[in-house]
């Protein structure tokens, strides 16, 4: 399988920038909206896609991909729907890296194997699975990584130096690093506070690290572009979703477009 994650990565930091990483939950507002959507991200300016699985009980998220999680089941989303989506988006871009995020229960209920072949045949490079801890590895991170594909790995401002090389155990891809200890949405960490965490683990780790939770206007987005090596923004993205519904990939593409310039912005000030 082509390293497209590495490639995207290593791209950005080619043109002195961070990687645009963007998430949207599949089937929101509907299965058939969705590809349209991702499409909207990648002309936007994307480096990364990030592509919710819904959920009964997304306890890491906040209200806003609650929501959006609900719209998508309601509308009758299901595993199958989003591999679907996954596969075509591999035929429209071949290039651009797809990471499934979501939650254990979808991606192990039919077994792992199941689950990571699946995910191959569709196209898709990674996988966030936010309930497994690192712990808890072989449900799911073996069948993965035989299938080629990246488990992403989670550190948090709690993760600290004992636990870390847990984390980084059989960790592939990125390394998002969630920079409240909370749930997605409003909140976000002070700049400096975010600094010395990516530092600290870009000492333990080569992998990439990118930064989520609380980023929502370009300001925000440059602040963290000049310290790390992603910059991830979910939660304003879906919120314009559930603004604008089928007529989301429009506004969601502007939206994207202003991420993506002030990242460039960013890298041209440290250059």
């Amino acid at each position: 399988m082509t390293d497209r994650l590495a490639q995207a990565f290593a791209g950005a930091a080619d043109e002195n920038r961070a990687a645009l990483v963007t998430f949207v939950t599949a089937g929101d507002p509907s299965p058939a909206a969705t590809p349209a959507i991702l499409d909207a991200l990648v002309e936007g300016g994307a480096d990364v896609i990030e592509l919710g699985m819904p959920f009964t009980d997304p306890m890491a998220d906040g209200p806003a991909i609650q929501a959006a999680d609900l719209r998508s089941l309601a509308a009758g989303t299901t595993t199958a729907d989003v591999l679907a989506t996954a596969r075509t988006f591999r035929d429209r871009h071949p290039d651009v890296p797809l990471v499934l995020m979501g939650y254990a229960n979808p991606m192990v209920r039919r077994g792992a194997d199941w689950f990571a072949e699946a995910a191959r045949a569709a196209g898709v490079d990674g996988v966030i699975c936010v309930d497994i801890p690192p712990e808890e590895d072989a449900s799911l991170g073996p069948a993965l990584r035989n299938a080629g594909i990246d488990l992403v790995r989670l550190a948090t401002p709690t993760t600290d130096a004992c636990r870390l090389p847990a984390v980084l155990e059989g960790a592939g891809g990125f390394l998002y690093y969630v920079s409240v200890a909370g749930i997605t949405g409003k909140q976000q960490a002070a700049a400096g506070t975010i600094e010395t965490a990516v530092a600290a683990l870009k000492v333990a780790s080569d992998l990439p690290v990118a930064v989520g939770f609380g980023v929502r206007t370009p300001e925000q987005a440059a602040a963290i572009a000049r310290v790390a090596d992603g910059v991830v923004v979910g939660s304003a993205i879906v919120e314009r979703i559930a603004e604008h519904g089928e007529d989301a990939p429009g506004p969601v593409r502007d939206y994207v477009q202003t991420l993506a310039a002030a990242i460039r912005a960013a890298a041209k000030e440290t250059a």
